[in-house]
């Protein structure tokens, strides 16, 4: 059986996968602080010792959890942006998504998991500064890496400031996430959306 515990205090069938991502909705939900080893071993289903056992301690979990969340398509904006063909309607997917995440997302934790949670933990957890700063350069990069494209496609100018837009739509994405947690609503948020697609993607009159 999945619970029964092996000589080192795995247990067996262990899906490292589906602990990762069970750590990270708890982490982001909770906080590093504010998340015990009882809250991890109810949430994996693994007694404390099976957990020092796979990852050594909550810090290494902790670690883990956040490579885990990077190596997957776990930014929903991101997510929304690449399955657009229009460019136009790829950035206001990215930046709806963004706002659901962040203001009214009924089925999971709000905002964004590297900005709520890891970057309160740069400064006492080793790794998590430099993870951070993958996460900001990835996202950076992806976005990037799409404006190029539509630039040889004809369908942006070559003029475009691929980099910077880029820059441009991940910190939005953060402020409206900020806003969100200060109560700001979702249909006040949303209504300058209009506006900032057009600013990202230099439109504005």
């Amino acid at each position: 059986m999945a619970g029964n515990i092996g000589k080192l205090g795995r247990p067996r069938e262990f899906d490292i996968d589906d602990a990762l991502s069970k750590a990270v909705m708890l982490f982001w939900e909770k906080g590093y602080d504010g998340t015990s080893i009882r809250d991890l071993s109810l949430a994996l289903g693994v007694s404390g010792p099976s957990l020092y056992s796979v990852f050594g301690d909550k810090e290494g979990l902790y670690v883990r959890a956040i490579e885990h969340y990077l190596s997957g398509d776990s930014c929903a904006p991101l997510v929304a942006f690449d399955q657009e063909v229009d460019i136009k309607l790829a950035v206001r997917a990215f930046m709806e998504a963004a706002l659901v995440y962040s203001a009214e997302n009924p089925g999971g934790n709000q905002g964004c998991f590297m900005s709520n949670c890891v970057s309160a933990n740069t400064a006492t957890i080793p790794g998590a500064k430099e993870l951070l700063m993958e996460g900001i350069l990835s996202a950076d990069l992806s976005l990037s890496k799409r404006f190029d494209y539509e630039k040889r496609a004809g369908n942006l100018p070559s003029s475009f400031p691929s980099i910077e837009r880029a820059k441009l739509m991940f910190d939005l994405r953060q402020g409206y996430a900020l806003r969100a947690r200060a109560g700001i609503s979702y249909a006040e948020l949303s209504q300058d959306l209009d506006s900032r697609v057009e600013a990202i993607l230099g439109l504005s009159s």
